[in-house]
């Protein structure tokens, strides 16, 4: 099963680019994991909300200072910490090296730090990945 992340800024608005991209993976892609990083707005928010609308397998890396969830990958004793910074970069970090490829949607032209922190990783372990406005 092909492992696709979605990922980009929490400020991202352009729903309709997120359910277009995610019907037509549906119709080329039927055995496909949809990755996000958990955030409730953005990017993040429309790739949960549509990948669960479409019946597509979804899975979840928040960071570890948030609360487990249904969709988490990593294991329950592994989330609930302290708030750290840090835990977004461990995030990111986990969630490029699960996925087989990387989507990141970002308003034109503005790659957030967060979404930069996760290309940049893609990068150094030679992981490609496509940037959609």
């Amino acid at each position: 099963m092909m492992k696709i992340a979605i990922i980009g800024s929490r400020t991202y608005t352009n729903k309709k680019r997120i359910q277009n991209f995610l019907f037509e993976l549906q119709m080329r892609e039927p055995e496909v994991e949809i990755v996000s990083g958990g955030a409730k707005d953005g990017a993040d928010k429309y790739a949960k909300k549509f990948a669960l609308d479409f019946g597509l397998k979804y899975s979840e890396f928040p960071p570890e200072h948030q609360t487990h969830n249904v969709h988490c990958v990593m294991e329950a004793f592994k989330y609930g910490k302290q708030y750290n910074v840090g835990y977004f970069h461990k995030r990111n970090k986990d969630l490029v090296k699960y996925s087989d490829k990387i989507v990141a949607f970002c308003k034109e032209g503005e790659v957030t730090k967060g979404t930069k922190s996760a290309l940049e990783y893609c990068e150094k372990i030679d992981k490609k990945y496509v940037i959609l406005s």
